[in-house]
């Protein structure tokens, strides 16, 4: 019988009853605040300490490169990559912007994150069966209130590193709102838990802040070529040419 490696016994007896702890506590007290702070900025706040915490007890350093091109009070679509499910940690911990994710459906019936995710503002879709008219209007509702929007276009991660194709929907919705779209790559998250394996292992990772592309001059029938320009700008992130196949 062969004995499961040490990374695989740190995560099962202890880093993930550890971020359970920090899911239930943090996802409380944002639950609790969105009683009395609709727009969701004390639940981000405790959304960027689940996110450090997680990152610090898995032994996660994140390098982020080009943050200054980012100007502050400007409402933007960050749209990134997808290696790991670390990737949402890396980016809540680095990027200081009031942030809500599109994410699917399904996790918004997760015990504690889902709950957090449906009461502080982030956009949870239906995939299946999206209802675009809806989702464009919360999505203009959360750009009035000034946050900013995180996007993963592959759809899912990649277990490989390769980037995907990115699907053009999130980026007519981009358009349709005039909102500048910042492309992030991340880089090395994989390492630090592969798809499809339950281990986590300390690392590296590179989160780089592309300069902002602006879409007030791009048409709606130009969304797919914008999601191709900036899938290219990702892949050129990335420091292994092999990861862009």
């Amino acid at each position: 019988m062969r004995v499961p490696p040490f990374h695989w016994w740190r995560t099962v007896f202890f880093l993930l009853p550890a971020i359970s702890a920090y899911t239930i506590v943090l996802g409380t007290a944002s639950m609790v605040s969105s009683l009395f702070d609709r727009r969701g900025y004390f639940a981000h706040g405790c959304a960027r300490a689940w996110s450090w915490l997680i990152l610090a007890t898995t032994g996660v350093l994140v390098d982020v490169v080009g943050l200054e091109r980012l100007e502050r009070g400007r409402t933007y679509v960050f749209i990134a990559n997808h290696q790991s499910i670390y990737d949402i940690p890396v980016i809540f911990a680095a990027i200081p912007w009031q942030l809500r994710i599109i994410a699917k459906e399904s996790l918004g019936r997760m015990p504690f994150l889902g709950w957090h995710l449906r009461r502080t503002g982030h956009l949870l879709v239906d995939r299946r069966h999206p209802d675009r008219t809806g989702i464009l209007r919360r999505w203009r509702e959360l750009v009035g209130e000034g946050l900013s929007l995180i996007v993963f276009p592959e759809g899912t991660r990649s277990a490989d590193g390769r980037v995907g194709p990115f699907k053009a929907g999130s980026f007519l919705l981009a358009v349709e709102a005039r909102l500048p779209i910042v492309p992030l790559t991340v880089e090395g998250s994989r390492f630090v838990m592969t798809k499809g394996q339950l281990t986590t292992r300390p690392g590296r990772v590179r989160l780089t802040v592309h300069t902002p592309v602006e879409t007030t001059t791009v048409r709606a029938g130009g969304a797919r070529a914008l999601a191709e320009r900036v899938r290219e700008t990702v892949v050129a992130g990335l420091s292994s040419p092999a990861a862009s196949a």
